[in-house]
């Protein structure tokens, strides 16, 4: 089954990702790279690369949240874009919200193109 994807990250989205960020930068950091990832452009890239990107461990079909996400995805319904923070080439992508999508995306299609928003970290000014 094909996986469905809104056009826009919900709201609480942002929030979310706000709230893993703020564990790795200052405030106004968040803040800047917050506002960068709503006005990034859509992009896609493949689940496969995103947790590659990210060096992260595909999680479990039996996860609570991936759980979820596939069982939208059996019922085909949409799921929210990715956000995703660039870092150096020294650093790993930060999955900004959406890890579980992702996971369920891979297991579902490890080719599937995702809907993201991709920002660099945005230095406090």
């Amino acid at each position: 089954m094909a996986v469905k994807w809104f056009d826009e990250p919900e709201e609480h989205d942002y929030d979310a990702a706000a709230d893993y960020l703020s564990m790795l930068a200052e405030d106004a950091t968040v803040a800047a790279t917050i506002k960068a990832l709503k006005s990034a452009k859509p992009v896609d890239r493949e689940a496969k690369d995103i947790l590659r990107a990210a060096r992260l461990t595909l999680l479990p079909p039996d996860n609570l949240h991936v759980r979820s996400d596939l069982d939208k995805i059996n019922h085909g319904k949409k799921l929210s874009p990715i956000l995703l923070v660039r870092g150096t080439p020294a650093d790993a992508l930060q999955i900004a919200d959406g890890y579980h999508r992702v996971c369920a995306s891979y297991l579902t299609d490890e080719n599937t193109a995702i809907p993201c928003r991709l920002a660099s970290w945005v230095p406090k000014t």
